[in-house]
């Protein structure tokens, strides 16, 4: 086979995403451009690697087999480069990080005052659902994965790094939201807005419903922590988010924490890497630099309301 290492990366990706048009998004490329070059693959091989049908697009038997090998050997690629740059002994190179949409919101400041320290190093940041970060973990995608809830069906090596508080927010002008210390009751009993099934955050607050054998009947379900904090502020409901996300409603009196039985919640967030993979020498010193200075850059720039929401 002549394929080239761009032809299965970006093979990988279509297989991985099952879409030619995310896969051209993921690599910033054109549809056809990419449609091109999985073309050309196939012709290498001498087989169809994918079926259609309809607009799902499913890996043939040839494809599945090409799929194994792909990662394989674009794993030892990734590896090649990581030994290469530790036997420069240099932090320096690409620090590729993926986050959950939460993160967004104190990942970068972390980002930039690592790169602040080490300047050579060349920061990436994919944010995404939870969902896709797990297939970007199982396809080796990242160094490093950024998220509430470690997955226990892959084998991973994780290390928490800074707290999450999650805390009961609702408009100012709410009636719970100066009433004193409210039951759980009391708070599944209001319009309860939500995060969509799967975020580490609503599977947090499930698991701290069902131990106190608490019901709730959502009100509304939205896709991120933005549209969460501004159904808030709309006066839609109340809600459970990240302390670290809302500072600056907090300061400005968009949004009041109420102050509510079991509440606040603690979870740690954690950097997250798969056993298999070793880090290169910059994304090693990066996972050092959460542990050792994550909580203290947090809480330098918590009072400005720069940091993470729900």
């Amino acid at each position: 086979m002549h394929a080239t290492l761009q032809q299965l990366r970006l093979f990988e990706a279509v297989a991985r995403l099952e879409s030619v048009t995310r896969a051209a998004e993921e690599a910033h490329l054109t549809q056809p451009a990419v449609s091109i070059q999985v073309k050309r693959l196939e012709e290498h091989v001498g087989m169809p690697l994918f079926d259609q049908v309809g607009r799902k697009l499913y890996l043939t038997a040839a494809g599945r087999t090409l799929l194994e090998k792909s990662r394989n050997i674009l794993g030892q690629m990734a590896e090649l480069d990581d030994a290469l740059e530790t036997l420069r002994g240099e932090v320096a190179g690409p620090v590729r990080v993926s986050a959950v949409t939460t993160a967004q919101y104190f990942l970068p400041h972390l980002l930039g005052a690592f790169v602040r320290r080490y300047p050579k190093v060349l920061p990436s940041m994919t944010v995404t659902n939870r969902e896709r970060m797990i297939s970007r973990l199982e396809s080796y995608q990242d160094d490093l994965y950024v998220m509430g809830q470690v997955p226990d069906n892959i084998d991973v090596e994780s290390v928490p790094f800074l707290e999450n508080e999650l805390v009961v927010v609702a408009h100012p002008d709410h009636p719970i939201a100066g009433r004193g210390t409210i039951s759980l009751d009391d708070l599944t009993a209001e319009r309860m807005l939500v995060r969509e099934p799967g975020s580490g955050t609503r599977q947090a607050v499930e698991r701290l419903f069902a131990a106190n054998e608490v019901s709730v009947t959502p009100f509304m379900e939205l896709g991120g922590g933005e549209a969460l904090k501004q159904g808030v502020m709309a006066g839609l409901g109340v809600a459970i988010m990240s302390r670290h996300g809302i500072g600056l409603e907090l300061a400005l009196d968009r949004l009041a924490i109420v102050d509510c039985e079991a509440f606040p919640l603690h979870r740690p967030w954690y950097a997250v890497h798969p056993v298999k993979r070793q880090l290169p020498l910059a994304a090693r010193t990066f996972l050092e630099f959460l542990e050792s200075d994550g909580e203290q850059v947090v809480a330098g720039i918590s009072g400005s309301g720069e940091t993470e929401a729900a």
